[in-house]
């Protein structure tokens, strides 16, 4: 099984697949989503594309279940980040026990994993399917696993995103929001008649820090702290004109129980206390994206049974833990599907040097293996 796994990783590690959302020009999935069908369909397993946003395609791969059994979804996107400052970044390269280029650890090496586990789990002759959800758009709006979700029901999902071979059950979300504050354009020269918006903005940037601050003191026992931040400012066209207006990007990222709602109403409010500060101060917000935290109950089926497929694999059952990044995974948790996330150890996710774990990722090849036989076999047959 290592030697396929390495084999298939390097396969898609060699294969451009920037996100063209994140970096213009980009190549997107198209050349991956086909090599991951043709895997497939090497494999007798099927494959079906899904391309509802043209030259944006995600694959479904299917086991062929030999029943009506219950269907695991394992799911992992094959989209990567921009490469700037890397050498050689899809040249695939093995040194000792650790799989180099980029996207091999976020998340080929995971998707390589389930597609060798639903290529075992066919071999078994389960009752029930094992589905692999190879998805585009992971690192931007996430359209891929939105359009699979249509296309598939399931009973149980992992997503085999890098946990260090720990089973997450939390992971946090995000809100885009941006913060527009007023001023008056004027000639320099003629300082009476202008308002100058970049200094205005100036105590909402100081609130925003006051705000972050405050969200460290309610940290989640998985996840840890909420957090915001000013991601970008701009404003101003010239240095001899006062800026009518500045433009400040943030990103709120969210908790377990928090909501876009949520966070709208807590900007709305330190957008008022800055306008008590200053009552000629003018500002108004708006939502450019949400994403929702996820989390599930350490009791679910699911959770059971990846801990005790990796308790047969790696001696003892992978810890619970939480991730810090967002995931497709709530997603497929938002559409009534319990899941977990489980994937391989390593480093450089989103970084000029990115690694992946050769043995990690082998282990959660065979541990799906067993989630495949805990959720879609057959009860009668104790299996």
């Amino acid at each position: 099984m290592e030697r396929e796994v390495v084999e298939l990783t390097s396969r898609l590690v060699e294969i451009d697949s920037v996100n063209p959302d994140l970096v213009p020009g980009g190549a997107g999935e198209a050349e991956a989503a086909a090599v991951v069908a043709g895997w497939a369909r090497s494999q007798g397993l099927g494959a079906e594309l899904l391309e509802a946003t043209p030259g944006r395609p995600s694959v479904l791969v299917r086991s062929r279940a030999n029943g009506d059994g219950p269907t695991l979804l394992l799911c992992g996107h094959l989209d990567t980040v921009g490469v700037e400052g890397m050498d050689e970044p899809h040249r695939p390269r093995v040194e000792g026990e650790r799989l180099h280029g980029r996207g091999a650890y976020d998340m080929k090496a995971g998707v390589a994993a389930a597609l060798v586990a639903c290529r075992e789990a066919a071999r078994l002759g389960l009752p029930g399917d094992v589905v692999v959800a190879a998805v585009a758009d992971e690192e931007h709006a996430s359209i891929g696993v939105q359009e699979a979700l249509r296309a598939v029901s399931a009973d149980a999902a992992v997503v085999t995103e890098p946990t260090e071979l720990q089973v997450a059950i939390a992971h946090k979300g995000f809100a885009w929001l941006e913060i527009e504050v007023d001023g008056r354009a004027a000639h320099g020269s003629r300082p009476h008649l202008g308002v100058d918006a970049i200094v205005k903005a100036g105590p909402v940037l100081t609130a925003l820090g006051r705000l972050d601050e405050a969200l460290g003191e309610n940290p989640h026992r998985l996840v840890g702290r909420g957090s915001v931040h000013a991601s970008t400012i701009g404003g101003g066209s010239e240095l001899s004109t006062y800026p009518d207006r500045c433009t400040i990007g943030l990103e709120r990222r969210t908790l377990p129980g928090e909501d876009g709602a949520a966070v709208e109403r807590e900007i709305a409010a330190l957008l008022e206390e800055c306008r008590r500060e200053d009552p000629e101060l003018e500002t108004r917000s708006r939502t450019l994206l949400v994403r929702d935290p996820f989390e599930i109950g350490e009791d679910e089926a699911i959770v059971a049974a990846v801990r005790d497929a990796g308790a047969e694999v790696l001696g003892s059952p992978p810890p619970l833990s939480g991730a810090s990044y967002w995931a497709d995974s709530a997603f497929i948790a938002a559409a009534g599907v319990p899941t977990v996330l489980f994937g391989p150890g390593g480093e450089g996710a989103h970084a000029v040097e990115e690694w992946v774990s050769i043995p990690d990722t082998v282990a959660v090849a065979r541990t799906l293996v067993g989630v495949a036989r805990r959720v879609c076999g057959s009860p009668q047959t104790g299996s």
